[in-house]
């Protein structure tokens, strides 16, 4: 079976100056996900998807391939993954290489532990057919609905479906309980999303619950 990590890490951030390249523990921050990822027993093939001559030159000296620089206009701000993943897997069909799934590690997330990594990809090959991706998630302890924004100088809730006009006041135990994506592990199944016409990634997901992990953002995420 063909398992093929990609590992984003586009330069330009703007929360920390080149924050992919930063260091973290002693290495540039991609390196932990090259490094996890080549320890894995069921990852076969590395990629690092990047635009930066720098990245692919640390990308490489940790383990990486990178066959190819990612052009700038998916490498914005607010490019999708989609983006760069079907990107990636175009470039790789001229190879005549399909792999059956993609593993997501990216570089903000460093401390993860391969045997999660690993149980992660099991789970998902066990349950592939009826599913087209997986996401890590951690149980967060706060409902969505009791999350609030400014509008005209007011706040208000993001829901006007309830008919509780205040639902935000209700205790947290009155919904569903929530979970919020940490970025552990994402696996996807390129069969899925590169014959899909809609531009859809994810299809339906399957939830893979692990420990809350910390996520580099900004500077003081650094010194976890």
């Amino acid at each position: 079976m063909k398992i093929l990590a990609i590992i984003p890490a586009r330069s330009g951030s703007k929360s920390i100056k080149n924050k992919n390249i930063v260091k973290y523990k002693g290495k540039p921050l991609l390196a932990h996900s090259i490094l996890v990822a080549k320890a894995s027993s069921n990852i076969n093939r590395i990629i690092l998807s990047t635009d930066s001559h720098q990245y692919k030159n640390i990308g490489k000296k940790f383990g990486a391939e990178v066959p190819f620089l990612r052009p700038k206009n998916i490498s914005l701000e607010r490019s999708l993954d989609i983006e760069y993943i079907k990107h990636c897997c175009n470039f790789l069909k001229k190879e005549n290489y399909i792999p059956d799934i993609i593993v997501l590690l990216r570089p903000t997330t460093p401390n993860r532990n391969v045997k999660v990594i690993d149980k992660g990809i099991k789970y998902f090959l066990k349950n592939k057919k009826k599913y087209d991706s997986m996401r890590s998630v951690s149980p967060f302890n706060q409902p969505p609905q009791k999350m609030l924004k400014i509008k005209n100088k007011r706040l208000v809730g993001f829901f006007d479906d309830y008919i509780n006009g205040e639902y935000f006041s209700e205790p947290r135990q009155n919904f569903p309980k929530t979970y919020l994506p940490n970025g552990y592990v994402d696996i996807h199944k390129p069969n899925f999303f590169m014959n899909s016409k809609n531009n859809r990634l994810c299809g339906r997901i399957l939830p893979f619950i692990t420990e809350e992990t910390n996520d580099i953002d900004e500077k003081k995420d650094l010194k976890n």
